[in-house]
């Protein structure tokens, strides 16, 4: 930074310079005017026996180097308060836009919470269950599945059973058949089986059937009541794994909230006194004033008397 003539409660106010330096500046034009239109000679012209004056001569001042060196003056008293005024505000500007030093404040790492997904089971299915059977089990299983399903199926309605036993009371004691020209002759009926026989034969499979159906719909019970059961561990596993997840991530959560409000407020003390260290370097440079340069101090003392006293 450029090196300054500001000095607390001493010299020049910036309201002054800035009008000293106007006055400056409106005296150095009135300088440049009567310089700007000098010249070297003087013309006339004879016009019907009269001389007439075509260019007036302005030859230079007697006191030109005097007046050089007085806008010279002019001007570097003005650029001396304008430098000082520029520096004064650049020391305000940078003491505003400054920010307190938090590099001594070590915040927390945000906390890695803890996926309640992760680790959880997923719903098991029928087949499971019947995974669990015994290849004793299974096996019994699929005997009695294929009993069943074949007795039922040679007793029940259409069965072949069912079809004897229904057709038994129709079938006539004689039948006859033509052979020959219109000539008929009587069929023997033989009936082999009866419906006693036929009946004894149907209870007796029903009741097997019965019984293999059972133990088809036993294992059955048995592979969904397993398949209840381990869905209602998974269930609890589940939401005991999600219950100890939101607990321990509340607990990190919590620890992480704490962590940050110390910290926050460690940050906040530093900024607190740094506001009031900036604030105080900011009233020092208000007050700063313009120390006049001995060289200087002629012009400014030549302007500074035509100044209102309001600008003191």
């Amino acid at each position: 930074m450029k090196k300054n003539s500001l000095t607390p409660n001493k010299g020049l106010s910036l309201s002054q310079a800035q009008s000293i330096s106007n006055l400056c500046n409106q005296s150095a034009i009135e300088i440049s005017a009567v310089l700007m239109v000098v010249n070297n000679l003087k013309k006339t012209v004879k016009v019907e026996g009269e001389d007439k004056v075509t260019i007036t001569p302005k030859p230079l001042p007697a006191n030109v180097v005097e007046l050089l060196k007085k806008k010279a003056g002019l001007h570097a008293c003005q650029a001396f308060l304008m430098e000082n005024i520029k520096a004064k505000d650049a020391m305000l500007k940078a003491v505003r836009t400054e920010t307190a030093d938090l590099s001594a404040v070590v915040y927390p790492e945000k906390p890695v919470f803890v996926d309640p997904v992760k680790g959880s089971l997923a719903q098991v299915s029928e087949d499971w269950g019947w995974e669990q059977l015994s290849a004793s089990e299974l096996n019994e299983f699929l005997e009695a599945e294929a009993f069943s399903a074949h007795i039922g199926q040679f007793i029940h309605k259409d069965g072949i059973l069912t079809g004897l036993r229904n057709e038994l009371p129709n079938i006539p004691a004689i039948e006859w058949m033509v052979i020959k020209d219109g000539v008929k002759t009587p069929v023997d009926i033989t009936v082999h089986h009866n419906a006693e026989d036929l009946l004894k034969i149907h209870n007796e499979l029903a009741q097997a059937h019965r019984e293999y159906e059972s133990r088809c719909n036993y294992f059955k019970a048995k592979v969904k009541n397993l398949v209840t059961a381990e869905n209602a561990r998974i269930a609890k596993h589940n939401a005991d794994l999600q219950n100890a997840s939101a607990k321990q991530n509340n607990i990190l959560q919590l620890s992480y909230e704490t962590a940050m409000k110390v910290i926050n407020e460690q940050a906040n003390d530093i900024r607190v006194e740094f506001e009031k260290t900036r604030q105080a370097r900011i009233a020092e440079i208000a007050v700063m004033r313009i120390t006049v340069d001995p060289r200087f101090q002629a012009t400014v003392d030549e302007f500074l008397t035509k100044l209102p006293d309001t600008q003191e």
